[in-house]
């Protein structure tokens, strides 16, 4: 259950009259529809989302959570609605036939329990679904009941269990979903469910869009930064008919495949603003124009935000089109390995850094405290935060060693081949080092290499001096931002949360299993990724809600505990020979209770349903 406010207004005999009701979002066979709880009169004004934070502080008041209230328990006009709600309830009738009242005979040895299927995940998928008004985005684009249910139980399958959609049909009947929605899928094949791909492919751009619109309002979103990355997913098969799909550099290593690169951007908080499903050659440096032009068209950008962007973008064409001026934005931007060498050569002076302390994830205790050192320096207009870490140090002295020991290799085999006579043109052998300079940048600083043309003779040798400059360097990255207005540890904390953007592709990958892609024609393809997508929205709303109470559990593990809240049908024979059968969730647990209330799920997972099967009389035999 989700309430809401909604006003309405009349005139009567000339003046306009406002009147103001409380409504709930209720589940019925046919859909989930809005119930009017209690007229609540006029209340006073304030501005638009204050008028959904109102609600949600009386329908947490209405369940005893007003101790989740970021602002203190409820004040007097809440109270006062909430007193109005539980009066109206108290003086509502019970209806008759209800089961509570009934009174039957039962033979208790005969009482069965049959059809158990899966609830639990289903029953949070499909209120965050409503909570975010997906249904009722489909409902306007012009969806009917039956593609809208459909698509549903689709985006649900990738929250809870991705399947390919030839066996979805049996895993959508394995679930309780027909009892939520209200639909009868004992006949749903895998070709309704290529439909409504299909129906739904024209309508990706105007339900994401909408989306992004109702979780800002919904969640209080900030849009003063955005992040964009890349990622790739591959093909089983050679997709023929699909002209995106192409070979490419594969994040997936899996080189051996046609891909797509998926682009995404997303806000700080996780909320996907726009994906777009680019050709799988496709370089990340030549994206970054498209994708801002996209984002202006579909959610607009607001003038001072910033974007950041990893090193695979930083490059000076990409900066100028960040700085282009009727765009408005800023930017933060991982240098790339050449530029940040450079940096590194020309910085002699490792005082003056400033030391932030890194806190480990709350869903890994084992992980160990890290220490993050950053210095900013103003260059030219823009300013270079050089940061420091001590987790990543140990990874890069890793890699520069390996790569100094091929240096070392590399510079004795070209020895052998000059002493040899092997190489003896003084053009070659510079070529030859400069060829192995390139190939171990890293280390190839601090060695001096020479050659004598004069003498043929040839050497190489460490400054020492520079090499432990490069130790005590080690775990080094360099951010480059055209912002003045903040601290080097603010940069460097604004930037980390890029990670928001990698999750996002994580999650979608798993447990969300992007990959590997089934479909071959591209509008099949595009249509997969974007319920991915939509699955996603559904995860990252799930996550927020809980890490708004400080709660930092995923939902891989949600709903690995939620599996076990099913729902079933308990038959109950009665003494006359008729059947009373009763289609009705089991009684949650307290770990099932527990995620519910930090998800402010307070409806039942299906509301009881009766249905009498009358003894069967026996046929009377003539003499």
């Amino acid at each position: 259950m989700a309430m809401y406010l909604r006003k309405s207004r009349r005139r009567y005999k000339g003046k306009t009259y406002t009147n103001h009701l409380l409504v709930e979002s209720v589940y019925t066979p046919k859909g989930p529809r809005q119930k009017a709880v209690c007229s609540l009169g006029d209340l006073k004004p304030r501005p638009r989302r204050e008028w959904l934070k109102l609600a949600h502080h009386v329908e947490d008041a209405l369940v005893g959570q007003g101790e989740l209230f970021e602002e203190g328990p409820p004040d007097a006009e809440v109270e006062a609605i909430v007193s109005k709600v539980r009066a109206r309830k108290a003086s509502a009738k019970r209806p008759k036939g209800d089961t509570e009242s009934e009174v039957i005979r039962v033979l208790a040895d005969r009482v069965e329990m049959e059809r158990h299927r899966e609830g639990g995940p289903e029953h949070v998928g499909r209120v965050f679904w409503e909570r975010l008004g997906v249904g009722e985005i489909l409902e306007g684009l012009g969806l009917s009941e039956r593609m809208r249910g459909l698509l549903c139980a689709m985006t649900l399958n990738r929250l809870i269990d991705p399947k390919p959609e030839y066996a979805m049909p049996d895993w959508i009947r394995s679930t309780a979903l027909d009892d939520m929605l209200g639909m009868d899928f004992s006949g749903l094949a895998e070709d309704a469910l290529y439909r409504a791909m299909d129906e739904v492919y024209p309508h990706r751009i105007a339900i994401e869009s909408a989306l992004a619109a109702r979780e800002e309002n919904l969640f209080n979103l900030d849009r003063t930064v955005f992040f964009y990355d890349l990622t790739s997913t591959y093909f089983e098969g050679l997709a023929k008919r699909n002209r995106k799909a192409k070979r490419g550099y594969s994040r997936d290593k899996r080189r051996d495949c046609k891909q797509v690169v998926v682009a995404l951007v997303v806000n700080r908080d996780g909320f996907p603003l726009l994906h777009e499903v680019l050709e799988g050659n496709t370089q990340d440096r030549k994206t970054l124009p498209r994708i801002l032009d996209l984002l202006e068209a579909r959610v607009g950008l607001r003038p001072g935000q910033t974007a950041v962007v990893d090193r695979g973008m930083a490059y000076p064409e990409n900066l100028e089109e960040l700085r282009r001026p009727e765009r408005g934005l800023h930017y933060i931007v991982a240098t790339r390995q050449s530029e940040r060498d450079q940096f590194l050569a020309d910085l002699d002076d490792l005082e003056g850094f400033e030391e932030v302390l890194r806190v480990p994830s709350p869903n890994n205790p084992f992980q160990k405290k890290s220490t993050i050192r950053v210095k900013l320096k103003p260059s030219g207009g823009e300013t270079y935060v050089l940061c420091i870490s001590s987790e990543r140090s140990e990874k890069d002295r890793a890699i520069r060693e390996t790569q100094e020991k091929r240096l070392v290799a590399d510079l004795a085999k070209l020895e052998a081949r000059i002493h040899k006579g092997r190489l003896v043109h003084p053009v070659k052998i510079g070529e030859a080092i400069g060829r192995i300079k390139e190939r171990y940048p890293r280390v190839a600083r601090y060695y001096i290499i020479e050659y004598d043309p004069e003498a043929r003779r040839f050497a190489s040798r460490v400054d020492l001096a520079k090499r432990e400059h490069a130790e005590e360097l080690d775990g080094s990255y360099l951010l480059r931002t055209d912002r003045t207005d903040l601290a080097a540890e603010d940069f460097w904390r604004i930037y980390m949360l890029l990670t928001r953007a990698e999750n996002a592709f994580r999650d979608m990958k798993s447990p969300l299993a992007l990959r590997p892609i089934h479909h071959h024609v591209e509008t099949r393809v595009d249509t997969h990724i974007f319920l991915s997508i939509l699955a996603y929205h559904l995860l990252v709303a799930i996550e927020k809600t809980l890490l708004d109470q400080g709660v930092h559990s995923s939902w891989e593990t949600l709903r690995n505990l939620l599996k076990t809240h099913q729902v079933c049908t308990v038959v109950l024979p009665t003494d006359t020979g008729a059947v009373l059968r009763i289609r009705k969730a089991s009684t949650s647990e307290p770990v099932h209770r527990h995620i519910y209330d930090l998800l402010h799920i307070t409806s039942p997972v299906i509301h009881p349903r009766k249905s009498w099967t009358e003894p069967q009389k026996r046929p009377k035999h003539s003499d």
